[in-house]
This record gives structure tokens, C-alpha cells and sequence, in this order.
């Protein structure tokens, strides 16, 4: 994976935390706060985890505060890597 799509992003999410009934990945997620889809903090951790062994990029904790949604991660991780 060189970058990171939102339908990238979308299986990485449901491969770290899978799909319970409470978790609705299907649709435009871009926009929708990860709180709003199911996701902890616990949760968006892992997902970000994933992304920085996936795809190379650093993301720092105090970048995360600034990440609500997947939208946002998408965008972020696509300024690393243009950056890099």
C-alpha cells in the first residue's frame, strides 16, 4: 500500500476492530467523527497504528487530536507522504 484511500483506511478499520452491529463502515464515512462510528480513542489507536506500519508515515499523539475523522486521517497521511 503506497497510499491511503478511504476504502484503504475503511479495511483497515474493520480488520483492527472488526464490525458489531453498533459499527457501519458502508457509506460516506469521510466526514463522520470516529466517536460517531463506534471507534474509542482505544480504537482509533490501533487503526493508526496500522496505518504508520502499512504505509511508512509517523503520526504523532498530538497530531491525533487534530484527526476526528477518517476524512482526516486520509488527509494527513497523504501530507506525510507528499512531505517525505
Amino acid at each position: 500500500m503506497d497510499e491511503l484511500t478511504l476504502d484503504g483506511l475503511r479495511e483497515i478499520m474493520r480488520h483492527c476492530v472488526g464490525t458489531g452491529e453498533s459499527i457501519n463502515l458502508d457509506g460516506d464515512i469521510r466526514d463522520t467523527a470516529f466517536t460517531d462510528l463506534g471507534y474509542d480513542s482505544l480504537a482509533v489507536l490501533e487503526v493508526v497504528t496500522q496505518v504508520q506500519g502499512r504505509l511508512g508515515v509517523t503520526i504523532p499523539d498530538e497530531a491525533l487530536n487534530d484527526i476526528e475523522t477518517p476524512g482526516a486521517l486520509v488527509e494527513y497521511v497523504a501530507a506525510q507522504k507528499a512531505g517525505a
